[in-house]
């Protein structure tokens, strides 16, 4: 097979390439993320967007149509809780056996001083193989500690 070694070294590259950019346009990417509510008025619920924390001054949420920025020296809570739900219809669906697996939701609630001095709050339901490295960005970020909701929120949260 003499005729692929040329091939071999352009494979290589392909495949180093790959190998390199996969984590850094993941880094990139930000948490996945949906804003549940708050007290903000320009943001809608359910707006689905990333949490951005590659900034190192601003927290950023972007979604489809709206941008939120909040300084990080602004956050004066940083909590993390799950919601923990049984699956009933899927295990109609599909399996009886699914009622024996719960299904988590994963809640950041970030809240901070506007700059008029107000008091605001922002909850997010984050994805699930995003939030162990949200909250590490977040708590780096802002100095704060994130509160854990319960002992089950802490062990999913790495906290």
């Amino acid at each position: 097979m003499p005729f692929l070694l040329p091939c071999v070294p352009v494979c290589v590259s392909v495949v180093t390439l790959a190998a390199v950019w996969a984590p850094l346009k993941a880094a990139d990417a930000g948490g996945r993320a949906e804003y549940i509510g708050g007290t903000l008025a320009n943001l809608p619920a359910k707006a689905e967007g990333r949490i951005l924390t590659a900034d190192p001054q601003t927290f950023v949420f972007e979604a489809e149509r709206t941008r939120v920025r909040v300084p990080y020296d602004r956050v004066n809570l940083l909590e993390y809780g799950q919601q923990a739900g049984r699956r009933y219809v899927m295990a109609l669906v599909i399996s009886p056996i699914l009622l024996l697996s719960k299904a988590r939701k994963h809640f950041l609630t970030i809240a901070y001083q506007d700059q008029e001095g107000r008091q605001q709050a922002m909850v997010f339901q984050v994805h699930k193989s995003d939030v162990r490295a949200v909250l590490a960005s977040l708590e780096a970020r802002t100095g704060l500690k994130v509160e854990y909701q319960d002992g089950e929120a802490r062990k999913a949260g790495g906290g």
